[in-house]
């Protein structure tokens, strides 16, 4: 074994260390025997089973469609009606400043690589035209509007176009200003976008490569990681390391946070590791690949860094075990019941390895002072259909407050933007 990439936290050099990740039979069935782990966490103590306490399932869901009339179920006092239709893989959605609704069309295996956008320009919550902004990208995921330029995030890269009098149809030409590592396992393609509230930085989630760095550390550079940028590309720095997949990212409202949604690894049973959300600190570590909610050991790592082990932050809020937790939006406006206000949405993409699915829904957390109040509850469901035969009609993915206060719920496999809005 041999040092062999380098990650920069602050002034902090971290070198890692590559490992098989393999565990052997017998090694499992001692490690299945372990006590659970009791951790605490900001909504309260959980308890986790050791490893290997079940085993690993490939039970990947069969998307049937929605039956005409069908929609997803919300909360009393709720009505969800359909926002859009007829789109491709609709994985994320951005609202720019002059409230156009950019939404990219996007896959992991098939990819329509377009940006399609809807123009609402009464501000009556529907929208009047629907236009392809751009086309022929490369997976895009993540979206900005920063002064005058467009920000697309690609899988290879961050792009930026010159952006003036709000067209319809992107026709300037685009600058590379920031390479990314390409692709990833599973669907870890792709690359979100934040700026910072004044404009001055912007930061972009990249998942990591492999599940627990089974295919050597050297390929997870710049990897599990929200980097720092500014405006124009430069500047590269590490905000947060050892996030094996952060997608959704948002700031949170009462005091300035930065939140994300991370999938956590998997093929070590049923209920590890939980996903979660979490406020994510400049300069921290949050355990992957050598660990995960703080001290806990992966086994496949062999006992490797123990120095970050020990360091690691356990997360805020688990949100369940493969539940490809995706979207992440607070809830700002006052449209919804006070319950809601500054609350935290989460968009459940679903699950593939366990023996039971799990997600396919948008849950909800209450917020107060800008801390969690109470633990996830169901907000939007719905998307199963046959539980037993893993037949699900859709899976969501993005969450998105809208300006006039309702919320959108993006389904990349039911091909429909669902909007949420209160009686």
């Amino acid at each position: 074994m041999r040092a062999i990439s380098q990650i920069f936290s602050g002034s902090l050099l971290i070198l890692l260390t590559a490992c098989n990740g393999q565990v052997k039979k017998d090694e499992k069935e001692s490690l299945a025997k372990q006590p659970d782990n009791v951790v605490k966490t900001a909504i309260g103590e959980i308890t986790l089973p050791p490893p290997y306490a079940t085993e690993s399932k490939t039970n990947n869901s069969k998307v049937i469609g929605w039956p005409q009339g069908k929609t997803p179920t919300a909360p009393q006092g709720f009505v969800v009606t359909k926002f859009a239709d007829g789109l491709v893989n609709p994985r994320w959605t951005y609202i720019a400043p002059n409230n156009d609704i950019f939404v990219v069309e996007s896959g992991t295996r098939a990819s329509k690589n377009q940006i399609t956008v809807f123009r609402d320009a009464d501000k009556d919550g529907k929208f009047e035209t629907r236009n392809v902004f751009i086309s022929n990208l490369n997976k895009p995921f993540g979206m900005l509007v920063l002064k005058d330029f467009f920000y697309i995030a690609n899988t290879d890269g961050l792009y930026r176009y010159p952006y003036k009098n709000n067209p319809l149809k992107l026709e300037t030409q685009g600058t590379k200003i920031l390479e990314l590592p390409v692709g990833g396992y599973n669907n870890h393609w792709t690359r979100n976008l934040l700026a910072s509230k004044d404009g001055s930085k912007i930061y972009v989630s990249v998942g990591s490569g492999s599940n627990n760095a089974e295919h050597g550390i050297d390929k997870e550079l710049r990897r599990a990681d929200i980097l720092e940028i500014n405006p124009d590309g430069t500047g590269e720095k590490i905000y947060a390391a050892g996030l094996r997949n952060p997608v959704g990212m948002d700031w949170n409202p009462a005091n300035g946070e930065l939140w994300t949604a991370v999938n956590e690894r998997d093929e070590l049973g049923d209920e590890l590791v939980p996903d979660y959300v979490t406020s994510v600190k400049r300069d921290g570590f949050y355990g992957w690949p050598y660990s995960y909610y703080g001290n806990i050991p992966d086994p496949r790592m062999k006992g490797e860094r123990k120095d970050l082990v020990e360091k690691a932050i356990v997360p805020d809020i688990p949100v369940g075990a493969h539940t490809a937790s995706l979207g992440l939006a607070f809830y700002t406006k006052d449209k919804f019941p006070a319950k809601y206000k500054n609350g935290l949405f989460i968009g459940q993409h679903g699950s593939w390895n366990r023996s039971k699915i799990s997600g396919y829904k948008v849950l909800f957390v209450p917020f107060a002072n800008g801390k969690p109040s109470g633990k996830p509850e169901d907000f939007l469901t719905g998307f199963i259909s046959n539980e037993e035969k893993a037949e699900v009609y859709g899976r969501p993915v993005a969450v998105t407050v809208m300006n006039d206060g309702s919320l959108l719920v993006n389904d990349d496999s039911g091909n429909i933007i669902w909007k949420i809005t209160a009686q």
